[in-house]
């Protein structure tokens, strides 16, 4: 039986604090690269022509109930945001970059790396029927690449848009667009990404 293909973009983290150079800035190892790479230019392209032709876009961000009550991944590198008060909700850092706010875009909040864990997410992927997954966004070997683990175990088939991603350095981006993400997906540029999206139904 051949089931009728669902399309939706992913996109992972590409929020203030880890993608936009400056006093908000949290990650700026990820931020010199995500602006090297130009990955929001190309998220903004991947993401209209998603949009145009009616394809849902759901961004994906970091950030924490004031209490932190929410923040779920308990290793020591997740230590600072409680301790320094990052990352709450409303701060200039968790917010989705302004070039790609959109209303028509979903919004999930999540407490760890995977979007899939701890989050509506998977139920609202389920439960649009959604089948084929395009991700991008930051850290590649972080959130996209966990995004791209547990939505190929949920049964989705997983594309990650290269030039959409960035990593902390190089080799950490290269790595993983290398040797783990096609374990689990295929990996794509943005014009082949816009191409398909742009005649989806």
């Amino acid at each position: 039986m051949v089931r009728t293909k669902r399309f939706a973009l992913l996109v992972a983290d590409l929020q203030v604090g880890f993608c936009c150079e400056g006093d908000d800035c949290l990650a700026p190892p990820l931020a010199e690269q995500a602006t090297r790479r130009q990955v929001i230019s190309v998220a903004a392209a991947v993401q209209k022509a998603a949009l145009q032709s009616g394809v849902p876009v759901v961004h994906t961000r970091l950030a924490f109930h004031p209490s932190y009550f929410t923040r779920t991944n308990r290793t020591t590198r997740f230590d600072r945001y409680p301790a320094e008060r990052l990352l709450s909700q409303e701060a200039p850092s968790a917010q989705i970059v302004v070039e790609l706010q959109s209303a028509e875009a979903v919004l999930v909040t999540k407490g760890c790396v995977d979007p899939l864990v701890g989050t509506p997410l998977p139920a609202i992927l389920a439960a649009n029927g959604i089948t084929d997954l395009f991700i991008g966004g930051v850290a590649t070997n972080l959130a996209v690449e966990s995004a791209s683990r547990h939505a190929s175990d949920l049964g989705m088939s997983v594309r990650v848009i290269e030039d959409m991603c960035a990593s902390s350095s190089p080799e950490l981006h290269t790595l993983a667009i290398g040797k783990t993400l096609p374990l689990f997906a295929e990996i794509v540029a943005s014009g082949d990404a816009i191409e398909t999206l742009s005649t989806a139904t």
